[in-house]
Parts: structure tokens; sequence; C-alpha cells
């Protein structure tokens, strides 16, 4: 794994996911072969991981704030697992509401397979009450729901003979064949909340928060130390030009290490798919 100042390196790709004000207008025509140039480069380079998000549908109000642009992760990174040979593919995030876990287990069991055990299933509770209304899922306690979604997933997710009894799922005397090659796929729990790191540590091996601040990140982590192992998937605020200003980066990153953060996903200044690329080259150098 790309290493450096302490941190592992991972990249949230252009084009499949295209967030307001942060991306750049080469994304907007961009396609497949763009995007498995980057995750090659990626691949080749040394990065941990790259991610693919999740909605569904978005309303234009909500849009105007998340972006309208999310590529489905399940035929996103199936495609990118046969173009790469070692990076890490991570969901970033899957919402938990919207899937029964035994659909993931099967769908995402399936993708960690073609990719050879290389999944990490990055899972989220979910914020955008309109789209669990339109996929006629209950958005009330669905932390709750979530917390059951999650030990239902890791009795499953890595078994071809399947049982659990919880409080929203049961199931019992199924056979989940492919099922993940990866007998304990890991998984992060994405929030900006003291609640999602909780959530993290019960039932996950890492923990990637947004909308964190650093002296945020350093407290919430000092007050729950994590065990050993566990990983802080952290993502910086801002863009960082690693050809044009490389201190800043070696500070961004330093920073954030120092917080507590075991890997990072900074946001690059680019301006076309060359310019992105040279950008992972001088970032990974």
């Amino acid at each position: 794994m790309l290493i450096r100042h302490g941190v592992g390196l991972g990249i949230i790709p252009p084009v499949a996911t295209q967030m307001p004000g942060a991306h750049a207008a080469w994304e907007e025509s961009a396609g497949i072969d763009e995007l498995l140039q980057v995750a090659a480069a990626a691949d080749r380079l040394g990065y941990d991981h790259l991610t693919c998000s999740e909605h569904v549908a978005v309303p234009p109000a909500d849009a105007a704030v998340r972006g309208a642009v999310y590529w489905d992760p399940l035929a996103t990174l199936g495609c990118l697992a046969g173009h790469t040979t070692r990076i890490r593919l991570a969901t970033y995030v899957l919402v938990l509401g919207y899937h029964h876990p035994l659909e993931l287990a099967k769908r995402y069991g399936t993708l960690d397979r073609i990719a050879k055990g290389r999944l990490v299933l990055g899972l989220g509770v979910g914020t955008l009450e309109r789209e669990f209304a339109l996929l006629e899922e209950p958005f009330a306690q669905r932390g709750e729901r979530a917390d059951d979604a999650l030990r239902a997933l890791r009795a499953c997710i890595g078994q071809r003979d399947v049982e659990y009894h919880g409080t929203h799922y049961d199931f019992s005397d199924l056979v989940v064949e492919p099922h993940a090659l990866n007998p304990h796929v890991p998984f992060w729990i994405g929030g900006r909340t003291r609640r999602s790191l909780r959530r993290a540590l019960d039932y996950a091996e890492g923990w990637a928060p947004f909308g964190v601040s650093c002296p945020q990140l350093s407290a919430w982590l000092d007050a729950a130390g994590p065990p050993a192992g566990f990983e802080v998937v952290a993502q910086p605020p801002g863009v960082v030009d690693p050809m044009g200003a490389p201190a800043v980066v070696d500070d961004v990153l330093g920073e954030w290490a120092a917080a507590g953060a075991t890997v990072v996903d900074l946001h690059i200044v680019h301006h076309s798919l060359a310019h992105y690329l040279e950008q992972l080259e001088a970032l990974a150098s």
C-alpha cells in the first residue's frame, strides 16, 4: 500500500461521483474508458483503494448540494475489478436501509469473488428521506434497523449456509452461492457523527467519516480508544495540488495522520484526464 506521512492513500475517483463545485468540466462528458484509466493508474501506483458511492434518485433541491451523478457501485466496481489486480474496491457508502442483508451478501459477495477478495463494504444509515420513501423503506428508526442489518450481514456475507435471528431480520435454512471469497469482508461505517463512530467500533473494521473536522476526529478517537488495526478513512475538506503545492499536501497528510487517520482520501485539483493522471503520479512520488 502507498503510504505517505504514516497514512495510506486512497482515491475518490472522478467521473463516477460529481459533486457541485468539486468536479471538473471534463468529467461531464467522460465515461467508463476514462474511469478505467484512472483505476489502472491508481492500481499501478499502489493506492490503497478506490471508491464508488450510492444514490438511486436525488431530488433536484438535494442535487444542488449532493450532486446528481452517482454511478451504481455494483456495476462500476464490477467493471473495475476486471481491469485491476491489487487495489481495494470500496463502496463509500451503501445505504443499509435500501437493501436486505441477503441481497448485499449475494451481490457484493459475487463482486468479492470477481475482485479476488479485494472488496471493502462501506456502509451507512442514510439521510435522504425522500429516497427512502421512493424505495418504500422506513426512514424512522433507520439507525436501529441498520444495526440489525449489520449484524445480519456479518453473519452471512462470507458464508454458504446462512442463518440469522434478529430484531428486524430473520432467516435460516438458506444457501447463498456464490458468497464472498474473503470470509471476513471489511466493513467501514460512514457518517459525520459520534454515533457513526460508535457503530463502527461495535460492528465494523473501520470508520469513514465525512464532514468531520480534524480536531473533531482527534477528540472523538481519543475518547473512543479504537483497537489496534481499526481503520480510520478520513476525507479532508478542500482540494490539494500535488504538482503545484506539494508542501501543502505534506501538511494535510501530517495533520490528519496526527489526528488518528490511517488512510486519507484527498480531493485533487485537475483540469483534464491527463492532468488527473499526472496528479496521481505526483501524489504517489
